[in-house]
């Protein structure tokens, strides 16, 4: 049986590791990302700004949980502003507060999410991204470029992989246990390669990235994305894993 790393945060993994095991696909979860809840950060006046960004299920989880605890009358606010999220993932996390998100794009990444707002929607108005402390301010600069304002809040940080588990990860390739490497997000692969302390991935293994975002940051590092999926969710990247390793 081949077996995909699954770089993904612990309490994120399991559904995927369902998604490839329908395809008799063995995982090694490998998280590459702690996530934390970032400190020091204040809870914003909601009722200033047009819309608010959350690019991933984190940016719900720790903004609108701290949300709901400490300012209630923000949480209401939300729901009167545009609420945009990149993932179906993502926009499912935030309807289980009550919170309505502008459509999603038919691939959905950060890049294709700002093609498809209107610069009528950015032009002088202000807007709220909520991120982790390895974003790459795709969104941002988008609506900066467009006349807009951003303001952003680090709401989670992400920290490396023990060394230990890094070590069982490495001996696994050595011995050619591990077909498919495939990362979720620019820090599970930019975190994958500084543990592991190099770009350069073993003769036979596949690097597989769920989305456009993610190909990029590996491209950056170097390393060249063999699957990508017609559609940037778990279902779809597990189904193009299984195709390109004959799974399916």
């Amino acid at each position: 049986m081949k077996r995909v790393l699954v770089t993904r945060p612990k309490h994120q993994a399991e559904s995927f590791v369902q998604e490839l095991k329908q395809y008799g696909l063995d995982s090694v979860v490998f998280p590459t990302i702690e996530i934390r809840p970032a400190s020091g950060w204040q809870i914003p006046d909601i009722s200033v700004y047009t819309g608010a960004f959350f690019t991933s299920p984190n940016s719900v989880r720790f903004f609108l949980e701290r949300l709901e605890a400490e300012a209630p009358r923000g949480l209401e606010q939300l729901k009167t502003i545009k609420i945009f999220a990149v993932g179906k993932t993502t926009a499912k996390d935030i309807a289980e507060y009550g919170i309505e998100t502008e459509p999603l794009p038919k691939v959905a990444d950060a890049v294709n999410l700002m093609q498809e707002i209107g610069a009528e929607i950015i032009t002088g108005n202000s807007f709220l991204f909520l991120r982790g402390n390895l974003s790459l301010g795709v969104i941002p600069k988008a609506i900066v470029e467009q006349g807009g304002q951003c303001d952003s809040i680090i709401v989670y940080e992400n920290h490396p992989p023990d060394i230990k588990a890094t070590e069982q990860v490495k001996a696994m390739l050595a011995k050619g246990e591990i077909a498919c490497l495939s990362f979720t997000s620019p820090s599970t692969a930019q975190n994958y390669f500084k543990a592991v302390g190099s770009t350069s991935v073993p003769s036979g293994v596949l690097v597989a990235a769920i989305g456009k975002t993610t190909a990029n940051a590996l491209k950056e590092l170097g390393v060249t994305a063999d699957i990508v999926p017609e559609y940037y969710d778990g279902p779809h990247f597990a189904k193009a894993i299984a195709k390109a390793l004959n799974a399916c």
